[in-house]
């Protein structure tokens, strides 16, 4: 999947540098913010004498994006600023350790946050709808700074923070209507992902190793400004 992102990265990449400027018919720059969930994130550890699973819950938080774009009528392309966040919920352990033990399956309460921040290279195509409403498709690549930030469990004094680069991409759909003069309401699904990556940190002296990834949906509102 990695060498699938980074093919749609140099495509995109290439597309914006590929696309005069004096075409766009115009400029805009927008803002959004919203709800974001984020899926369950299962960590595996990358040693070969354990074998389990640890799935993180989280609790849905904020999202918010921020964006510059060429608007070509039907088509638009831009590039976009996002973050955002997620606080630990819980944790579960599930197979072996490695001492051959299975893991109970107990669900321990967490305290903490992951913050992802992300630049990426969108794609979008309008469709209009009628009464100046549009509905929209959208696609972007890009990269993701992944921060796991004062992660532990609510009983123990120690925790971990790290941060993880790792490539990224999007689709989303949603609706635009103009409110005012060259001002644009924007309602937006959005579902965001990583391929996997790996995490590596030290916990109480000993290093750990883990390949995990991040899925998470955003509903957002948030305004276009022609420029």
């Amino acid at each position: 999947m990695k060498r699938t992102l980074s093919l749609l990265a140099v495509l995109a990449v290439a597309g914006f540098a590929g696309t005069p400027v004096q075409a766009a018919s115009h400029y805009y720059a927008s803002g959004m913010g919203g709800v974001s969930w984020m899926e369950d994130i299962r960590i595996k550890s990358t040693y070969s004498s354990e074998n389990y699973t640890d799935t993180y819950r989280m609790d849905p938080d904020i999202a918010l994006l921020g964006a510059y774009g060429w608007n070509y009528g039907r088509y638009r392309l831009e590039g976009e600023i996002g973050c955002h966040r997620n606080n630990f919920k819980s944790l579960v352990y599930s197979g072996i350790d490695e001492f051959g033990a299975p893991y109970s399956n107990t669900s321990y309460p967490m305290k903490g946050h992951l913050s992802v921040v992300s630049l990426m290279a969108n794609g979008y195509y309008d469709i209009p709808l009628g009464n100046n409403i549009k509905l929209y498709g959208t696609a972007g690549v890009g990269g993701a700074q992944v921060s796991y930030e004062n992660v532990a469990q609510t009983t123990q004094n120690y925790n971990y923070s790290v941060k993880v680069s790792t490539l990224a991409c999007q689709i989303g759909a949603g609706f635009t209507k103009p409110v005012a003069n060259d001002v644009t309401l924007d309602l937006r699904y959005r579902y965001f992902a990583t391929p996997d990556f790996t995490v590596n940190w030290d916990y109480k002296g000993t290093d750990y190793s883990n390949n995990t990834r991040i899925n998470s949906h955003s509903i957002l509102l948030g305004l276009r400004v022609g420029l």
